[in-house]
Formats: structure tokens, C-alpha cells, sequence
């Protein structure tokens, strides 16, 4: 095999053999496929829409093209993905609740992109902690705590890695043949027994209609579910932000107030119905409601603290973060209240715009190697159908600067709209998806 064949190929309009997508994987891991090859080879797959055994042989060939990890543990090894929002910090609840109900969570997760936030990042806030683990710290860690957040080290899917980076600069980022084996390649390399899937739906999410978030969600349960890892996954809403924050030490605030039983709100529910998926298809829930209400006992009792700060200790943050958690996050030095302009009903929130607004304050990335500071963000922000009356504050703006704060002022009233009447509140979760 060599690049010219599979790129002629593709340009007839065929679909690679298994054999084919293999000789690529490995050919854009160890570099015998050019950046120009690996650019029309992201195009043509764009242009030729894989069979879904085509799309599971892609999938397979990104994973085995570096680490796949394998278990020795007393219980399930397992783990949840998301496709992006706004104050979506479900991971850091989640992955210590099912380690409190007796699962394993080695979860590799990533950095922000564009206007949703990076649980990596959100997990820098925490002074000391460290997300590059080598896989023995790995491990211990998982083994130890129960669950690791860590940053895919450079042996885990390197195909991906390849490609993933000719993607962002060819606009072919959007293939949804790409997106499912590079979510899924990463994830399988995990060596996991269960994976649920949270498919954003709705303005803070980059899947902003129904059909093509059930589309994704159908690309990535069927796929996974041939590939050997059983999954589900739900289809859950972003029109507004799943935590009242946005910002890395902002939304770690918010999860340490749900684990330490202060507030869960969506964050604590929406945990428990993807970690409900989870115990029940491991068989450590009779079914997906048992599992949720496992879920929240362990959120409500404790335990998914305790293992948080298991977790902390472990990645190299402080001991006593579960107890101290207030003086250990920073704190930007300008807080400015966004004042409502008017009284009404708070009828929509533009998630995207919000997040880009976060990422002006410096809290994102515009660029690759942009610093981040995990201090900035917004927090209090209002949620669908509250009654807010004139000067009510629509959110809190935490800032660096002065000049930072005034441009997210006029960011945040611009993308909440109000209105005379309450709208009907969307359901958080839109849609479950089975093989």
C-alpha cells in the first residue's frame, strides 16, 4: 500500500478497505504519509462517506496505532466522553462518583477548544496538580483513587495526534467520520469496559440542531458498541450553561459546592443520568435508575469527595484541597456585575457567545500556546425562565483588567435575551441512544 493508491481512491469516490485505513493509521503515526498527504487523505474521507464498517476500522486502526492500556482491577473500567459546552464540568463530578460506586475511571479528557472550556485546564486550577501522568503513575492513581484525569500522553492514539492537527487547518474538522474515530480512538485506548457518550445539543454546544446531534450520537454508539466497548449515549441540552459558571477555577467552585453538598443542581443530575448508563451496563445498577440514584448518593453522602481528593493528592495537588477548597483557587482582582437593562423572563442564552466572551477575558485559547488564566470567567450567570427584575445582576464578570470587564459586561447583556413571558424549560436530557 502507499498514499498515492488510497488517494485515488478516494477521489473515484471509494471507500478504503479495513486494510487500507490500517496502512494509513500507521503511516500517519510513524510519518510515512506527508502533512500534504495527510490533508487530502482527511478531505477525501470528508468527501467519501464511510460504511460503518469502514468508519469501526478507522476507529480500531487510531487506537492500535500507539498504547491501548489493559486492566487488572477488582471492578469495571469505565469512562464518559462529552462533545463540548459551556460550564460543563460534569467530568469532575462524575468520574469520583462511579469511583465511590466501585468503577475504575482512567478518563483522558482535553484542553478548550474554541468557546468550550478544557476539563484539563478547569483541573489546572488546583495549585500543584499535574495532568501529564506517565502510565504508571496512571495506574497507581487509578488503582489508588479510583479515577485519574489525565492529558493522552504522546504513546496514546498517535494517528490521531497526526491528523487531528491537519484537520484543524484543512477545514475538515467537521467530518463526522473524523470526529467519531478521534473521539473514539483516544477512548478505547483506555482499555474500558462501558462508555457513555454526552452529545451536546442547543447554543453552547457545537452541535446546535437535533439531527446532527443524533446523528453524532448514533456515529459514536454504533461504532463503539462494533469496536468491542459497549456504550449509550444521551443527548443532553447546552441552551444554556450546564453550571451557573464559566471559567477553569469558576466551574471547579461550582463542582466542589456539589461535592461537598452545597449545590448540584444540573451538574449533580445531569452526573447521575450518564453515570446511571454506566453502573447499569457494568452491572452494578439493575438499571439506569438505580444507577443515577447511586450516583447521587454517593455525590450527596460524600464519598465522590473523598475521592476527589484521593484524585488531587495523587495528580500532585494539595491533601487538604476537599477541605480547604475556598483558599486554594484564585481569584481575579476586578468583579463587576452585569446589571439587567430591564425586568423580564430570561427566554435565551447565547452559550457560544458567552464562552467566546470567557476566552476574551483570557480564560480560553485563541491560539495554541495562548496562556490561560484560571482565574477569569463569569459566575452567577442566570439561568432559562428566571424572573430577573431591572438592575438584577445577569451574571458576575471576573476579570484581569478594568478594560477586560467592560467588553464582557457588553458581551453577557447581549447574549441573554429577556422576555415578558417564562418559556417552557428544556428537558436536560433531549434523547437516549442505544445500540
Amino acid at each position: 500500500m502507499e498514499a498515492r493508491a488510497l488517494l485515488s481512491a478516494l477521489r473515484r469516490g471509494e471507500a478504503p478497505t479495513g486494510d487500507a485505513l490500517a496502512w494509513a493509521a500507521e503511516a500517519l503515526a510513524d510519518g510515512r504519509m506527508s502533512d500534504a498527504q495527510a490533508g487530502a487523505f482527511a478531505m477525501g474521507i470528508c468527501r467519501v462517506a464511510l460504511p460503518e464498517s469502514a468508519r469501526t476500522a478507522l476507529t480500531l486502526a487510531m487506537r492500535d496505532s500507539g498504547e491501548v492500556l489493559r486492566w487488572d482491577l477488582d471492578g469495571p473500567v469505565l469512562d464518559k466522553h462529552s462533545t463540548g459546552g459551556v460550564g460543563d464540568c460534569v467530568s469532575l463530578v462524575l468520574a469520583p462518583a462511579l469511583a465511590a460506586c466501585g468503577a475504575y475511571v482512567p478518563m483522558i479528557s482535553g484542553r478548550g477548544l474554541g468557546h468550550t472550556g478544557g476539563t484539563l485546564d478547569k483541573l489546572e486550577a488546583i495549585p500543584g496538580l499535574r495532568v501529564d501522568l506517565d502510565a504508571q503513575r496512571l495506574r497507581e492513581t487509578v488503582a489508588r483513587a479510583g479515577a485519574a484525569i489525565v492529558a493522552a500522553s504522546a504513546r496514546v492514539a498517535p494517528a490521531d495526534r497526526r491528523l487531528y492537527a491537519v484537520r484543524d487547518v484543512t477545514g475538515t474538522v467537521e467530518s463526522l467520520d473524523l470526529i467519531t474515530a478521534s473521539i473514539l480512538s483516544k477512548k478505547l485506548a483506555e482499555g474500558l469496559d462501558g462508555l457513555v457518550l454526552d452529545v451536546k445539543l442547543g447554543s453552547g454546544a457545537f452541535m446546535k440542531t437535533r439531527e446532527d446531534a443524533r446523528a453524532l450520537a448514533r456515529a459514536l454508539v454504533t461504532t463503539a458498541t462494533a469496536a468491542g466497548c459497549p456504550a449509550t449515549a444521551l443527548v443532553t441540552d447546552m441552551s444554556q450553561p450546564v453550571a451557573p459558571a464559566l471559567g477553569n477555577a469558576l466551574e471547579m467552585a461550582e463542582v466542589m459546592r456539589a461535592l461537598t453538598g452545597q449545590e448540584a443542581g444540573a451538574l449533580g443530575a445531569l452526573s447521575a443520568a450518564l453515570g446511571g448508563e454506566l453502573l447499569a451496563g457494568a452491572g452494578l445498577a439493575t438499571d439506569a435508575a438505580e444507577g443515577a440514584a447511586r450516583i447521587a448518593e454517593a455525590i450527596s453522602s460524600g464519598a465522590a469527595a473523598e475521592r476527589f481528593g484521593r484524585m488531587v493528592a495523587h495528580q500532585g495537588g494539595p491533601v487538604a484541597f476537599v477541605e480547604e477548597w475556598p483558599r486554594f483557587l484564585p481569584e481575579a482582582p476586578v468583579i463587576r456585575e452585569v446589571a439587567a437593562g430591564e425586568a423580564g423572563h430570561v427566554a435565551v442564552i447565547d452559550g457560544e457567545a458567552l464562552g467566546l466572551a470567557v476566552v476574551d477575558l483570557g480564560g480560553g485559547r485563541k491560539v495554541e500556546g495562548d496562556r490561560v488564566d484560571p482565574a477569569v470567567g463569569l459566575s452567577d450567570v442566570v439561568r432559562l425562565g428566571q424572573r430577573v427584575a431591572k438592575g438584577q445582576p445577569l451574571a458576575r464578570v471576573h476579570a484581569a483588567r478594568e478594560s477586560q470587564a467592560e467588553a464582557a459586561v457588553r458581551a453577557v447583556r447581549a447574549a441573554v435575551t429577556l422576555a415578558p413571558e417564562a418559556p417552557e424549560p428544556p428537558p436536560l436530557v433531549h434523547e437516549r441512544l442505544a445500540p
